[in-house]
């Protein structure tokens, strides 16, 4: 059959039922056209098909016969972005990228119709895309511009670019189609990885005879069980290695990988689980930590006694005297359920053999952890692996942990092939890591202002079946559980309880988002208990310069709460006023306003955090940036170029990235814990200072030269004297490169002795977020119509990309406090599973506080995680403000809702 793709006919003999988006992707090579799901639901798929948008995974072949298909690769006109693909990168629409071309297609399909939409038919039109980066703001606004001719920011000039609004360094790539993710660059002669999971939660099993299996589908090379991996375990820390790559004859969760088959792809996924010769046998699962707890319950792993992971805690004063010097006490038991990521871009990856080495190019937010634990599954030295990062479609946190890495890199070793493996998207769900489920008993108690006397907090952790990240969430906790408040008597206490569930892993906050849930609302009830207004207990009670923390660290700089605070009280009263019209003239819906506040601690906890950048001046007069910081859409390649930038004295434009490597950059730890701004950020103005200095060393110049260059000359200016240097005269470090300027930075901090006192992080990002929401008690149903948030990010090294991070965050704080509960075996794709559509999302107004912190680069600290914290308990606050009831589990679906209004009003 003959498809008209593009513009140009293109001739396909393949099945006339084979999905469109396979043969884009597969045979014509456009893997622009993005798969998240296979079954309609993120949108990522979509294309133009005769003028409307389509769902490319959900359209057979045969239905484009004869038809214009226009995928994000044709919205280019004679090679030039079209204005809405412009819009896109002037407002900073794409993060990770992954949606961006569905979302293009969606718009485009819009606005050929409709030149000038309103923000509401925007939102209709686009509804069917869904992103988990962004929060959609600024992809509605950049549609809403997309009518207005308007050239691209340029790249800033020699010491302007941080604090500039500077258009991200690898947009370009995310708009027109280029970018590669994980599944877009396999080889053409890549072997098929396809991992067979349990079933069941909980379960002994046998393997029988492979050797008919392989008979029966002859492009089936290879069974790969426990007994083929060198060294069965892995783990984030270096001391825990508790989860096999396959399972050796017990399966601890369902979605646990078993065996994996190796072959042709059409091979691999024709075997039926029916022809599989394995056997099980069921045993009754724990789930939930009560269960776990419980006396005499079954170990999930032998060697883990009472199932308990590990403990501990914060203390500080004596919370017994101070409870009994309290006016007011709040207490309660706050429930959080598991949380899916959700990244669009499911775990893809390919890994071949290069003579005695690995290469694995997979989605990853930690290229060396990777490496790392390759290694010792493979029991290679490190520098037999290299890992070479791929376009990451979304991780927040889930991607730090192995997928499908130490499996494509076993067999592609074995069988001397390049192997590939695409998790499906139930795969990823069942298989992937999960928000920690916890069980937090908090206690609050003030002095007749309102002032904070005494904490005492215990909060219990549903950590799954192994380890993965439950430590971290086990000791971040308590010191955050106090919340941004200065408390003289603490005691706050963390434990984390192995169950038969997926593992629990990093998701965007390790834990503080569920605590700041108890905290917030503790707040609220002692507000009320005394009469005090809402934001205005939280003024008293916010950490300032000079106090000291739960953990005894008094805070030096930066504690921008307050600011954050007076930044938002205009807003909360007029939003105030508004609720309080609006329930004076409407009956059956309520208005409320909520608050809530967070703090967040930079970087690991208590542990050495270091990051390593590297910046060189190249012969033809560009730079160089070997930045192994991972970009996973929050935007650190543009933001380490600033800061780079500005640090050498040149401009943005002579500079090139390479990022993540592990054979070209160096380490420059994971992208994590909101650390990358201000760890790699002050390693990379590190290496620019050092970079900068060897090119004025050459002439002797002083430190207040500037310098250009023209074509292979380098020009430096200094006293009124100009000195030009031929860069091809200089002797070469390596390739290209003339000159190599280093950074490394290591925050400051102390362990924490027995009673968790010492320096846990060297700085914190604090905030303040407001919520007004609309609640339909008979319903059940709450509608958040308008966040306003005020964080304190030190600097904002690109105002627009920290507003991006504080709208995504938002919308992930949003499905955490009213839709998002992920129930193994029953929520495992994207419908069943929901997260905030373009729909669900309110106008977000972000007021941008700079306390700047003298450690970070710039005065800049991090915003990745913080935007989240604040945002549940903001909107359970406000819901609260509307309808008179308490929230303490989340999420709070509408049959909760409507439990809970029937209680109250049973009371009343």
């Amino acid at each position: 059959m003959r498809l008209v793709v593009n513009g140009t006919a293109r001739d396909y003999a393949g099945s006339p039922v084979k999905r469109l988006a396979d043969v884009l992707r597969d045979d014509f090579g456009l893997t622009g056209t993005k798969i998240g799901c296979n079954a309609g639901d993120c949108g990522a798929c979509t294309v133009m098909l005769d003028g409307k948008q389509v769902c490319a995974c959900l359209t057979p072949a045969a239905q484009a016969e004869g038809k214009l298909v226009i995928t994000v690769e044709g919205l280019k006109a004679h090679g030039a972005l079209s204005r809405l693909q412009q819009s896109f990168l002037r407002h900073g629409a794409a993060q990770c990228g992954i949606c961006t071309p569905g979302m293009l297609l969606a718009a485009t399909d819009l606005l050929a119709g409709n030149g000038r939409p309103s923000r509401d038919e925007v939102q209709d039109a686009l509804g069917g895309v869904l992103c988990r980066c962004t929060g959609y703001q600024k992809i509605i606004e950049a549609v809403l511009d997309a009518s207005r001719h308007q050239p691209l920011p340029v790249a800033p000039e020699a010491g302007q670019a941080v604090g500039a609004r500077s258009v991200k360094v690898d947009g370009l790539a995310k708009v027109d189609g280029a970018e590669k993710y994980g599944a877009d660059s396999i080889p053409a002669d890549a072997l098929w990885l396809r991992i067979i999971r349990s079933p069941h939660h909980r379960a002994t099993f046998k393997l029988g005879d492979t050797t008919p299996l392989l008979q029966k589908h002859p492009g089936l090379v290879r069974v790969l069980t426990a007994s083929d991996v060198p060294r069965n375990g892995y783990g984030i820390y270096p001391d825990i290695k508790d989860q096999p790559v396959l399972a050796d004859g017990l399966v601890r969760y369902r979605g646990e990988a078993v065996i994996a088959l190796v072959g042709s792809r059409a091979a691999v996924e024709a075997v039926r689980d029916s022809e599989l010769p394995l056997t099980y046998a069921v045993e009754d699962p724990l789930h939930g930590v009560t269960a776990a707890s419980a006396a005499g319950a079954r170990l999930v792993q032998a060697q883990k006694p009472g199932n308990l992971l590990l403990e501990g805690g914060v203390i500080k004063g004596d919370v017994a005297a101070g409870f009994a010097a309290c006016a007011a006490v709040a207490s309660d038991v706050f429930q959080t359920a598991f949380v899916e990521h959700a990244y669009i871009e499911p775990e893809a990856g390919w890994a071949q053999r290069v003579g005695d080495r690995i290469e694995v190019h997979a989605t990853t937010q930690t290229p060396y952890m990777d490496r790392d634990e390759i290694a010792g599954v493979m029991k290679m030295p490190l520098d037999a692996i290299r890992v070479v990062p791929t376009a990451c479609g979304g991780g927040f946190g889930g991607k730090l942990d192995l997928s499908v890495q130490p499996l494509i890199a076993l067999a592609a070793w074995l069988l001397q092939r390049p192997v590939a493996c695409i998790y499906t998207r139930p795969e990823s769900m069942a298989a992937s890591t999960k928000r920690h489920p916890a069980t937090i008993v908090a206690k609050f108690g003030c002095d007749k202002d309102g002032h904070l006397i005494a904490v005492d907090t215990k909060a219990d952790f549903d950590t799954g079946a192994y380890a993965s990240w439950g430590p971290t969430v086990a000791n971040r906790v308590p010191v955050h559980a106090t919340g941004p408040y200065h408390v003289p008597h603490v005691h706050n206490w963390g434990r984390a309880f192995f169950t038969n569930a997926p593992p629990s892993g990093a998701f965007r906050g390790f834990g503080v988002p569920q605590a700041a849930i108890a905290h917030e609302a503790l707040l609220d009830d002692l507000a009320e208990k005394l009469g005090i207004d809402r934001l205005e207990i939280r003024r008293r009670n916010a950490l300032r310069v000079g106090q000291a923390t739960a953990t005894g660290q008094v805070l030096e700089h930066s504690a921008g709460l307050p600011a954050c605070l007076d930044a938002l009280e205009p807003h909360w009263r007029a939003m105030q006023d508004e609720a309080q019209r609006f329930n004076a003239r409407r009956k059956g819906l309520r208005r409320g306003v909520g608050i809530g506040c967070m703090w967040y601690g930079i970087g690991n906890t208590s542990m050495s955090n270091p990051s390593v950048m590297r910046v060189a001046l190249r012969a033809d007069g560009r730079f160089t940036l070997y930045n192994g910081a991972l970009d996973v859409g929050q935007g650190s390649n543009t933001i380490m170029t600033q800061i780079t930038a500005d640090a050498v004295g040149a401009p943005m434009a002579l500079f090139d990235l390479i990022t993540g490597d592990t054979d070209r950059t160096a380490d420059a730890g994971k992208t994590s814990a909101s650390r990358q701004t201000f760890v790699s950020g002050k390693a990379a103005e590190y290496a620019g200072i050092d970079l900068r200095r060897q090119i004025l060393r050459l002439v002797n110049a002083g430190e207040q030269a500037v310098f250009r260059f023209e074509g292979r000359t380098l020009l430096i200016e200094d006293g009124g004297n100009t000195h030009r240097v031929a860069l091809d005269t200089l002797p070469r470090v390596a390739g290209e490169d003339v000159l190599l300027g280093e950074g490394r930075f290591d925050p400051p901090t102390t362990p924490l002795d027995a009673n968790g006192q010492g320096i846990p992080y060297a700085t914190y990002a604090f905030a303040a977020q407001i919520a007004l929401v609309e609640v339909d008690a008979e319903l059940g149903k709450v509608k958040v119509l308008r966040m306003v948030a005020a964080h304190d990010v030190g600097r904002a090294i690109n105002p627009q990309q920290v507003e991006g991070q504080i709208h995504g965050g938002i919308a992930q704080g949003l499905g955490l406090a009213l839709m998002e509960e992920y129930i193994p075996g029953r929520s495992e794709n994207l419908h069943d599973y929901l997260i905030p559509t373009i729909g669900d999302m309110p106008q977000i107004d972000v007021l941008l506080i700079e306390a700047a912190e003298p450690l970070g680069p710039y005065g800049a600290k991090g915003v990745g995680e913080p935007g989240l914290v604040p945002t549940a308990p903001a909107i359970l606050g406000a819901v609260r403000d509307a309808v008179g009831v308490r929230v303490t589990q989340v999420p709070l679906l509408p049959h909760r809702l409507r439990a809970l209004t029937r209680q109250k009003e049973a009371a009343e």
